[in-house]
């Protein structure tokens, strides 16, 4: 079972061994950087496996700003990483499966989730799909190593939010 624990701007030494794969780089960044990178609307949380860190990724409150096939109420999801030592174990899965139970608690109001991922990186692809995320059909063009699948993910109700998700 996969916990979340959020993160304060000062948590960056709870995280800070996370690495992805070199080539992953390009497409997650490096944990440094999403430190770095201060915006009073995203979220940061740490994804644990019960004994360790195991990943990172963030919730922006504010996405849909600048991605216009969001609504203002939902969120999006940021700068995932699984830390290298650690892929291939179904946690971008669980991960996914994990989130709408969790988001309802913590973000009551949001009815989707959603995210960009590069047409370059099939196996988050195929990740994000198995968790449950609904690939649109649709790309956005604007993405730093180009075109991204735009995926959607409904957010359960907070009335079927499953207990046994942990929050920090």
């Amino acid at each position: 079972m996969i916990e979340f624990l959020s993160l304060s701007q000062d948590d960056l030494p709870h995280v800070s061994h996370l690495a992805v794969h070199p080539d992953q780089v390009k497409f997650s960044g490096t944990i440094e950087e999403a430190f770095a990178a201060t915006n009073p609307d995203v979220d940061r949380y740490a994804i644990t496996d019960g004994t360790a860190v195991v990943g990172f990724f963030k919730i922006d409150r504010d996405y849909s700003t600048v991605h216009g096939f969001a609504s203002t109420s939902d969120l999006g999801l940021r700068t995932v990483m699984v830390d290298a030592n650690h892929q291939g174990r179904g946690i971008g899965q669980a991960l996914c499966r994990a989130l709408p139970a969790y988001l309802a608690q913590r973000y009551p109001n949001a009815a989707s989730l959603w995210l960009t991922v590069n047409l370059l990186n099939p196996r988050a692809v195929s990740a994000y799909i198995k968790g449950g995320f609904v690939d649109t059909g649709e790309h956005w063009v604007h993405g730093d190593f180009g075109p991204q699948h735009i995926m959607r993910l409904a957010l359960a109700p907070t009335s079927t939010a499953n207990p046994s998700i942990h929050a920090g």
